[in-house]
């Protein structure tokens, strides 16, 4: 029964991250169309709503909600609480917390409001990776895994993924 859980919960958190990696591109997309002259910003804004509420109220909160169901009924057949267990739980409340931000901008979004740029939004939609990592790694080496390299790794990560994102930024101003 448990593997069956197990398999379920790991459907859940890849339709989970698909939505939180794709929302914060709809959200740039959307910020970006404010910049646009009529009619193209009202046609793009439109149709970028209609893409943000489907993904957000139709697969990322559903699969956010499924994962931790199905995540608590393995921690319970599971049995005890290994201390890599309470790391990775730790990391999944970050997540939910970023998933929480996520929520906000879209309610902002949906109001007509942009509070962040386009650059703003890319260096948060990098977020999601970082918890990716953080928590297959501790799902996957568990205690294995030495937290020092652990933590070295992933700020490694943050270095390469900002790093990479004002790369980006400078080809996108050169063309």
């Amino acid at each position: 029964m448990y593997q069956y859980i197990k398999a379920i919960h790991i459907i859940f958190i890849v339709t989970w991250f698909a939505g939180m990696f794709y929302i914060p591109r709809l959200f740039i997309y959307n910020t970006e169309a404010s910049e646009k002259q009529e009619p193209e910003k009202s046609i793009l804004h439109n149709q970028f709503s209609i893409m943000i509420k489907r993904l957000w109220l139709g697969i990322t909160w559903p699969s956010a909600i499924l994962t931790i169901i199905f995540g608590g009924w393995m921690a319970y057949l599971y049995g005890s609480m290994q201390p890599w267990l309470w790391i990775k739980l730790a990391f999944v409340c970050g997540l939910y917390a970023y998933h929480f931000s996520l929520h906000r901008l879209y309610q902002e979004q949906a109001k007509g409001l942009f509070r962040f740029s386009s650059q703003q939004l890319r260096l948060w939609n990098e977020v999601a990776t970082i918890f990716l990592v953080a928590i297959v790694m501790m799902a996957s080496v568990k205690q294995g895994m030495s937290i020092v390299w652990g933590l070295t790794g992933l700020v490694l990560l943050i270095i390469l993924l900002m790093s990479a994102i004002r790369i980006y930024k400078m080809l996108r101003k050169k063309n």
